[in-house]
């Protein structure tokens, strides 16, 4: 063998063993990175494996919490379906007790129809008594007559008679005696035509009040009215006490600035949720009852906002009257009323007469009218109109001097009403003699409608009338813009204009406002004067 061959020999034996070394080496490393990839895997498992008992540890936990909270809200659910049940019963024992007392009422009304029946029927009775009286006297009457006629016959044979007789003895012509005859018989005809007539008299005089008690009692019976229930003092519901402070306000701010502005007084007493508004003006009230009810809904109570609530309140009630005029009419069935008139009959909605409401007793007197009207065979529709109208001049009268009569006859006229109406309207007072009977009628309704039972409170209207007495006598000093009579009359704050009255001015209105209601007024107890004369100082920034 050569050398060279000797020398691939080698190399080839070498290379066998490098590659044999390399294979060896490989092999070692596959089986070291297996045993690293198996113990990486054993870890990752036994990683897994305990996240996975973590993670259901985690989840036994959260089932436990969500079964407590279940558990708790189940509870909570049966303590409102207890609520419930509880509230339940009671609205079901208040119904029931709603329900009894219903029973009980229209167990009375029952009672009272009853009670009315019997007398409507024992009424009945007198009248067919009375009827069967009547026609006794009919049948008497006619035999009467009868007889009279008898007697006339025989009285003209007796009188033939006569002038026979007197012919002879008398020796006078049958034309004399034909005088004498007749002017006895003149003479004893006007004396019979004297007692018929006075007897025709008694009984139109008797059957006509008659027939005017019947008339005016049935147009009563048919009239339903409610009773004068006017008060000085209005409610206002508060969603809860706390809104108490809020209108009182920083040291009585707001309430000082409501009152102000309002004139109405307010009464904040253990009443729970709810303050009183007085004030002997209803407009004034109602004002403020709209004004304090939308600042307690909107939460935001201080003195700018209570004014502009108040001016948009004010033009509310403008509104609200004006729809009450519109209502009136329509129940009235008039449909060819001035326009400008609706407006001064919605200022009637909030006006008394003795407690009495001057809108609703318009409306009363023009359905007794009505009524009346139909039962004599007049025309319903002018009655009714006028009776409606005929206290329209209360709505001027503390504006212009004289009667409300003749405003009222005034305002009429100058608006197109019917002569009649206008008429009616002069004469419901006899200021001037009534000549139709629409004017009666007028005076009639409205004497029914002030004179039942229940209709007219005197001593509100005298208690109005002072405190209205009080807030004129104030007015009447210079410098004085507002004034508000409160607490009753016991308090009269007059606000001026610090323009033109200073702080000693203040104090001499005070005194002679004093002075003037002790020397013109009567009243009891003491009336306190509080002149208020506040400045204010308004910048705009830009």
């Amino acid at each position: 063998m050569t050398g060279w061959n000797v020398t691939v020999v080698v190399l080839a034996a070498v290379l066998s063993v490098a590659v044999v070394a390399i294979g060896i080496g490989m092999v070692r490393l596959l089986r070291t990175q297996s045993v690293q990839r198996e113990r990486a895997a054993d870890e990752v498992r036994r990683t897994v494996e305990a996240d996975l008992a973590q993670a259901r540890s985690a989840a036994a936990g959260a089932a436990a919490e969500v079964r407590a909270e279940a558990d708790a809200y189940r509870e909570q659910a049966r303590a409102q379906a207890a609520t419930v049940l509880q509230e339940s019963e009671r609205l079901r024992r208040d119904g029931e007790a709603a329900v009894s007392k219903q029973r009980d009422e229209l167990r009375e009304q029952r009672t009272a129809l009853d009670r009315r029946e019997a007398r409507l029927s024992e009424r009945e009775d007198r009248i067919d008594a009375e009827q069967r009286v009547m026609e006794a006297r009919q049948s008497v009457a006619e035999e009467i007559r009868k007889d009279l006629r008898f007697r006339a016959k025989e009285l003209a044979r007796a009188e033939q008679h006569q002038r026979d007789e007197l012919a002879r003895i008398a020796g006078m012509t049958p034309v004399e005696a034909k005088q004498v005859l007749l002017s006895s018989v003149e003479h004893e005809a006007r004396l019979q035509a004297a007692a018929i007539t006075r007897d025709i008299e008694n009984d139109a005089r008797r059957t006509g009040e008659q027939r005017a008690r019947q008339i005016l009692v049935t147009a009563m019976q048919r009239l339903v009215a409610e009773q004068t229930s006017e008060s000085v003092v209005s409610t206002v519901a508060l969603p809860g006490d706390e809104m108490k402070g809020r209108i009182i306000g920083r040291e009585g701010r707001n309430i000082r600035a409501f009152e102000q502005v309002t004139g109405v007084n307010v009464l904040i007493d253990d009443t729970p949720e709810s303050v009183l508004l007085s004030c002997f003006d209803p407009v004034r009230r109602e004002v403020a009852r709209l004004t304090l009810t939308e600042l307690v809904a909107d939460g935001r109570i201080h003195p700018a906002r209570i004014e502009e609530v108040f001016e948009r309140c004010s033009a509310q009630l403008a509104e609200q009257s004006l729809r009450a005029a519109e209502d009136a009419v329509a129940e009235m069935r008039i449909t060819d009323l001035h326009p400008d008139l609706l407006p001064v009959l919605g200022s009637l909605r909030f006006r008394t007469s003795y407690g009495q409401n001057v809108l609703t007793h318009l409306v009363e007197c023009g359905h007794l009218a009505a009524m009346m009207a139909a039962e004599l065979g007049v025309d319903a529709d002018v009655c009714r109109r006028a009776a409606f109208l005929h206290d329209i001049g209360k709505a001027v009268s503390h504006e212009t001097d004289g009667s409300h009569a003749q405003l009222g006859a005034d305002l009429a006229r100058r608006h197109g009403e019917h002569p009649d109406v206008v008429h009616a309207i002069e004469a419901h007072h006899n200021e001037i003699e009534p000549q139709t009977v629409e004017a009666i009628l007028t005076q009639v309704a409205d004497a029914v409608s002030g004179s039942r039972p229940g209709a007219r409170r005197e001593s509100l209207e005298a208690y109005v009338t002072r405190l209205e007495k009080l807030e004129e006598i104030a007015q009447a000093h210079p410098g004085v813009e507002r004034v508000f009579a409160m607490h009753a009359g016991r308090d009269v704050r007059v606000m001026v204009a610090p323009s033109q009255v200073d702080d000693a001015g203040a104090q001499a209105i005070a005194r002679d406002i004093a002075r003037q209601i002790s020397e013109e007024l009567t009243y009891p107890g003491q009336i306190r004067i509080t002149v208020v004369r506040e400045s204010r100082a308004i910048s705009i920034a830009h």
